[in-house]
């Protein structure tokens, strides 16, 4: 297997859509005041319907800290056309017309099934059939259903959102294909123990924040997103500082912008805008 450079099979959950803004306080400030309050009210009453919304997932309006931008919406959603409507609701109010939308990131809740792709494909190998054949396709099946409905597994999918974790950090990242670090060819066996090994970093972090990855090949730029979630600020700086001292991250992995905020209420996210 050793020359196998096979995709990992993945099992995915809720789609997810981070929407950046920047704010313009004079054409916010422009309109009459009866207008601009008419306005912050239905912006608020649209963001708690998005709050809980009867079809599952989330929304949560962030004021971000030390950015070129100034604020942000996650959402979460069972399908994609539940998020298109969510981010709708928003987008035809009239005081939107204020915020800028300077970045955005579109993908859906990840698991990478590393391990179990690799102990399959070794099984192939062993009785001397391929991989995708009808053995591999029921083995696969058995094993994926397991994986699903482990309680771990579908909180990665169907992630709620942490009430005691009021920051927030998201960034996007891809895997590199240069020529002397290109992820996509390396063997699945090695890539299966690299991953392994970057998780274990991840879990160390446990109680401490709260990861989110949704994966965006075929959605997005970027190949995946990455939401964190803590009580403490500084828990991010120090999961990303081993998280890049881990081999994966530091030969393969390559990140966009870092946006940090905290989940805020209505009130508050509409107060940029005067």
């Amino acid at each position: 297997m050793s020359d196998v450079a096979h995709p990992p099979e993945t099992l995915e959950g809720w789609y997810s859509l981070h929407q950046v803004f920047q704010a313009d306080r004079a054409a916010a400030r422009a309109l009459p005041p009866d207008l601009l309050s008419q306005d912050r009210d239905a912006v608020a009453d649209a963001l708690s319907e998005l709050a809980n919304p009867i079809e599952g997932g989330w929304s949560v309006p962030v004021l971000l800290i030390g950015s070129r931008s100034d604020l942000m919406l996650v959402h979460f959603r069972p399908t994609l056309d539940s998020l298109r409507d969510a981010q709708h609701r928003l987008s035809h109010l009239r005081l939107m017309e204020s915020l800028r939308v300077t970045s955005s990131h579109l993908g859906v809740t990840e698991a990478g099934l590393y391990h179990i792709t690799a102990d399959l494909v070794r099984e192939s190998e062993a009785r001397g059939g391929s991989i995708g054949d009808e053995t591999y396709r029921a083995r696969l099946g058995e094993r994926v259903e397991r994986e699903r409905a482990s309680e771990h597994v579908q909180r990665r999918l169907y992630p709620p959102l942490p009430s005691d974790m009021p920051y927030l950090c998201f960034y996007p990242m891809s895997k590199k294909r240069e020529a002397n670090a290109n992820w996509y060819t390396l063997p699945l066996s090695e890539r299966s123990e690299l991953m392994h090994l970057h998780g274990q970093v991840g879990r160390r972090y446990a109680g401490r924040v709260q990861q989110i990855i949704t994966g965006s090949i075929g959605l997005d730029e970027w190949e995946w997103g990455v939401t964190l979630f803590a009580r403490e600020p500084l828990e991010f700086k120090k999961l990303v500082t081993d998280m890049r001292f881990d081999r994966t991250s530091a030969v393969y992995a390559e990140f966009g912008e870092f946006f940090v905020g905290k989940v805020v209420g209505a009130g508050e996210w509409l107060g940029m805008l005067g």
